[in-house]
Formats: C-alpha cells, structure tokens, sequence
C-alpha cells in the first residue's frame, strides 16, 4: 500500500504549483483539459493520479519533471513488496510471454476491467484499491515506449466469456485487446473452448527475456507471486509454453475472434 506522507506529498506539492502558478482548481483543469473535481480528488488524495494526467499538470505548471518524479516513486510504493522486484524485470525485458486461463493479463487490462478485478477478488477496499488498479495501469508503460518488449500473450477462451465487471466492461475490454494486439509488437493467441484438458490448465505464468541473461518466470497464487529462477524450473515453463502455444490459435484469428467476441456483449 502507498505510504501516506509519499501520497500527501503529491498532493501538496500540486496544489502548491497550482497555487504559485496563480491558478484555480477550475482552470488548471481546463488548461489540462481534465475536470475541477478531479483536479479536487487528487490534491486531497482521493484519486490516484494517472500518468497523462501527471505529465499534462507538470508540464502546466512548470514542475521540471517533479510531479512525474513523486508519482513514479508512489506508483512503486503501491507495489505489494513481492512483486516490486517482478516489475522491475518486466519493465527491463526484451520479450514477454504470457499465459493466462482466467484473466486478462495486467498489462492488457483496462482500466475498469481491473477495477472489477480488484472489487470482485482482492481484500482491499477504497485509497488502497485504486491505488493498486493506479499502479496497474502505469505498468503498462512498458508497452507505449519507443522500443517495447516482444509481447506475446496466451488467453484460454473462457478469458472471453467470464463477465468481469459486466457487458459494458467486458466489451470495451475486449476492444482494447484487438487494439492493442494490432500493434507490431503484440501477438495474442487464443486457446479454443474445444481443447479440453492441456497443460496451461495448471496455472497462470510468465517468462521474461532480459537483455543478457536467462529467462525469468513469474508464477501468480492466493497469497503472492513467485520469481522462478532456478534453471529447471525455468526449462520447465518454457516446455509448459511451448504446450500451450501450440494449442492456440494463430494471431489473426485471435483478433477475429476477440472482435466477435465483444460484439456478443454489446
């Protein structure tokens, strides 16, 4: 969870731009073409702010990079502490690859799909779950960059058919999932409802390619994550991917059927 003083901060040190800029709550929103009221939650520490946000404010107000710096800093404390260190492989890597027979992956959710996440499995409630669902979505960064990593992702078909956060939710998520697997460097695969049991059944993983190194595994469960290093282990994941890969279907396909897929939830 954020550390509140690190959360204050922020805020305070909004306001104070905003207020030495000479601007009210209402006009610096419209110079950053976001609302009074949000411009509101943040300073008082109601609403984590989001990274375009961060950066349309800071560049407003001539912050140098300060408010960026602090929410940099305050995304990372939001972390649980086991999976700061996955992250920081995540962000390094030149390739992903993962698998998942529940959910969208992190990286590909959007917004209120992780919020319904969030509401529907996790423990926390209020500050402490946007801040979780905040720091979700500036992991995704990664993706945006100049030179991203080669992203490859898995879904079994039920990933389509479970009604997270409900139709609404559900269909602009899957939209996002054809908008983004359109990129160069994105490949989704899509494991049909006629394969029956295969190996992926056994859980949700992922392995990242560092730039010099092995492979890094990920593995995901109740209580918390799990970095696989050891080389067995690692060989192990990558002869369960190649199972899995090979029960799924070819990109495009995927794309088409992602694409019927949200209009059946329309």
């Amino acid at each position: 969870m954020i550390r509140v003083p690190l959360w204050e901060l922020f805020a305070g040190e909004l306001r104070r731009l905003r207020t030495d800029a000479g601007l009210t709550q209402e006009a610096l929103g419209e110079r950053v073409s976001y609302s009074a009221s949000l411009v509101a939650a943040v300073e008082q520490c109601r609403r984590a702010p989001r990274a375009e946000f961060t950066e349309r404010c800071d560049e407003v107000l001539n912050g140098g990079g300060l408010l960026v710096r602090i929410r940099d800093a305050l995304m990372q404390e939001a972390l649980m502490p086991w999976f700061r260190e996955w992250v920081s492989i995540e962000q390094e890597a030149t390739a992903l690859r993962s698998f998942q027979p529940l959910v969208v992956p992190g990286l590909l959710q959007t917004e209120e799909y992780a919020r319904a996440l969030h509401e529907g499995a996790s423990p926390l409630v209020g500050d402490a779950m946007e801040q979780q669902v905040a720091a979700r979505m500036a992991r995704q960064v990664v993706l945006d960059r100049p030179a991203p990593p080669q992203f490859v992702a898995v879904l079994d078909h039920s990933v389509l058919t479970r009604a997270v956060g409900g139709p609404k939710v559900m269909r602009e998520q899957l939209s996002h999932l054809v908008e983004v697997g359109r990129r160069p460097r994105v490949h989704l695969h899509l494991v049909p409802e006629t394969v029956g049991a295969y190996p992926g059944l056994n859980g949700a993983f992922v392995l990242a390619t560092p730039a010099d190194g092995d492979d890094v595994g990920y593995l995901d469960n109740q209580l918390h994550g799990t970095i696989v290093e050891r080389h067995a282990d690692v060989k192990s994941l990558r002869q369960t991917w190649e199972s899995v890969r090979a029960e799924a279907m070819p990109h495009g396909a995927t794309l088409a059927a992602i694409t019927e897929a949200a209009k059946r939830w329309s």
